[in-house]
């Protein structure tokens, strides 16, 4: 039976992996550095969203991108204000805490970053002056860690009080192209670029063998990044391996297209448990599915179908995450709720 594990455990979709071929054999110099591939991405990224003077730049995966863009955004003395769900508190094994950089969890359930949290978490960090990290930088993920898609108006209050507070706001775009395609999605990738300080776009998860985009608004990152992608180990020597797999996904809309098949295969699953009387976790239009389940239940999905288990409640139930990919199948969605229903 298919994986639901993650949308990167396949390789790549054929027409990237068709352009990688076809360009196997030429030499081109490294690391992004002038490369065609690379140049004629970053032309065609400035043009997408509509910001000639960003600066556009290519990392490996979205962990290196986290935390060279986290740490080039704060001096010292500064912090980073995200949802505790968020991933850069979770799933990365302290990197951006790694760099000298402290991260200031909310306590907001649901992975949106909230105004209300944001201003508590202000507060307590500036009531003693000098004595505690200043909070300088927003960090946002589109989608969410529970499949949650922005809506314009929820961007704007919260990038609205980043500029009140004089603080930058990132976007980790890993899973942006399925945001960006979700059902009544109404945040557009022009409207995140005027506002956001710099955002990722994700390729790892979107049917690219490897690689994030990073698009640059921030004069200090601007300046910051080249050095500190060197200083990280994040600078990939073959990088016109990450300009031709981007030019490809991106130059006719093959990464949207790539979403909006991932949501919805992803969508698909969630109607049909629904109908069959599963408690969805949260309220997900994108490719991560997430269900309330009672552990035998949880235990026999994930069995089945490799669905990870992304928490236990404490009255004994499991959440379980689908997470739909490029490569997923009807067919695969099928199978998944022929086996719940068997399930009774």
């Amino acid at each position: 039976m298919a994986s639901f594990r993650n949308d990167y455990s396949e390789g790549a979709a054929p027409e990237i992996l068709a352009a990688l071929e076809a360009t196997n054999l030429e030499q081109t110099v490294g690391y992004t550095e002038g490369d065609p591939y690379c140049e004629r991405t970053r032309a065609l990224v400035r043009e997408l969203v509509a910001r000639p003077e960003a600066m556009v730049e290519f990392c490996i995966g979205g962990t290196s991108a986290n935390l060279i863009c986290v740490n080039g955004l704060l001096r010292d003395w500064e912090g980073v204000i995200c949802a505790a769900d968020a991933h850069i508190n979770t799933h990365e094994t302290g990197a951006v805490g790694a760099t000298g950089r402290t991260v200031l969890a909310t306590a907001d359930s649901d992975a949106f970053l909230s105004v209300e949290e944001a201003e508590r978490v202000w507060r307590r960090q500036t009531s003693t002056g000098r004595h505690m990290t200043l909070p300088r930088l927003l960090y946002l993920t589109d989608a969410t860690e529970f499949g949650g898609v922005w809506t314009r108006g929820r961007f704007d209050a919260i990038c609205d009080w980043a500029d009140e507070h004089d603080c930058a706001v990132y976007v980790d775009g890993a899973r942006l192209a399925n945001a960006l395609a979700a059902p009544g999605a109404d945040l557009s990738l022009h409207h995140i670029a005027r506002r956001a300080a710099a955002f990722t776009i994700g390729g790892t998860k979107n049917g690219l063998l490897f690689g994030e985009v990073v698009v640059i608004n921030h004069p200090r990152l601007k300046e910051a990044f080249p050095y500190l992608q060197k200083e990280r180990g994040g600078l990939l020597a073959k990088g016109r391996l990450l300009g031709v797999q981007f030019e490809t996904a991106l130059k006719d809309g093959l990464w949207l297209r790539l979403a909006s098949h991932a949501n919805e295969m992803a969508l698909a699953i969630r109607a049909g448990l629904e109908e069959l009387g599963f408690t969805p976790f949260s309220d997900s239009t994108s490719n991560q599915q997430f269900f309330t389940v009672p552990a035998v239940t949880g235990e026999r999905l994930c069995e089945a179908f490799g669905c990870e288990v992304f928490d236990k409640l404490p009255d004994g139930r499991w959440v379980v995450r689908f997470v739909a990919s490029w490569a997923t199948q009807p067919a695969d969605v099928e199978a998944v709720l022929a086996f719940a229903k068997a399930l009774g």
